[in-house]
């Protein structure tokens, strides 16, 4: 059994939870990542969680439909097209809907799964729990865009655990997908959780030291806020070069918000349905 999945499942019920509060025309309001409405956001998630079930529930289904998805690529097509195509045109609650039927479909799969059980992905293969937790990161990171945009401070739990430790993870992924070789050892990361407790990895680390909020920490590794928009301690200079461009999901290397790029908008009044 794989509790993450209960976590992605909570998560999902989260941002679910804030788009049944807004109107149908705000699905198509622009957010401040890279000008996403809450359809984009949904579209995506819908299409990707759909695919992480059919990667862990019918491998060759999944090897199929990921041919075809970088074909439409080759031949020109943009992402957002093939995801709004996947989604059927569906948008605003009608979307909603589509998404939670497959986020709790999604979550039921692998809740029941191996954790070890390979399956197949963008990138090299990874195992269910790991599937799982990169959905759950994903659904946190995006819908960070959608409660910033209507103005709401997201109320994290401890199940945030899964991202900051995934966070740390991706260490040497930041460097490595930027062609570099990791400047040290990774530093000590302790971070307050939502509840109060603390955590901690790398504690005997010698290269300096990440401390502060989870969120925080969370927010800067997917890149939803800068660095210098939190509050966290950063000592040593492995640890800021880390942190001036962590990245712990896959692709090719992005960049981070410029500095007060990405935040909390205020005065969001609904618009008339």
């Amino acid at each position: 059994m794989i509790t993450e999945a209960e976590d992605f499942r909570a998560e999902s019920a989260s941002l679910y939870a804030l788009l049944t509060q807004v109107s149908e025309k705000d699905y198509a309001e622009p957010t401040l990542f890279k000008g996403w409405s809450a359809n984009r956001v949904l579209h995506h998630l819908h299409t990707w969680n759909q695919a992480a079930s059919t990667s862990l529930s019918d491998p060759e289904r999944f090897a199929q439909y990921f041919n075809d998805l970088q074909s439409q690529i080759q031949a020109g097509k943009r992402m957002s097209d093939i995801e709004l195509a996947f989604c059927e045109g569906a948008e605003g609650t009608a979307l909603l809907d589509l998404w939670q039927e497959t986020y709790l479909s999604c979550a039921d799969l692998f809740a029941d799964a191996d954790p070890k059980q390979r399956v197949k992905w963008a990138g090299p293969d990874m195992s269910a729990r790991s599937s799982i937790t990169a959905r759950q990161m994903e659904t946190w990171a995006h819908g960070q865009a959608v409660f910033d945009r209507f103005g709401v401070t997201r109320v994290d739990f401890d199940r945030i655990r899964n991202i900051a430790y995934l966070g740390v993870n991706t260490f040497g992924w930041t460097f490595a997908v930027r062609g570099q070789q990791p400047p040290g050892a990774p530093p000590t990361v302790r971070l307050n959780a939502p509840s109060g407790a603390i955590w901690e990895w790398h504690a005997d680390s010698t290269t300096g030291l990440i401390e502060g909020a989870a969120t925080e920490f969370s927010q800067v590794v997917t890149q939803t806020r800068n660095i210098l928009d939190t509050s966290l301690k950063v000592e040593g200079d492995v640890a800021s070069l880390w942190m001036a461009s962590a990245q712990c999901f896959a692709g090719g290397p992005e960049a981070p918000p410029a500095p007060g790029a990405r935040h909390l908008q205020m005065g969001y009044t609904s618009s008339p349905s």
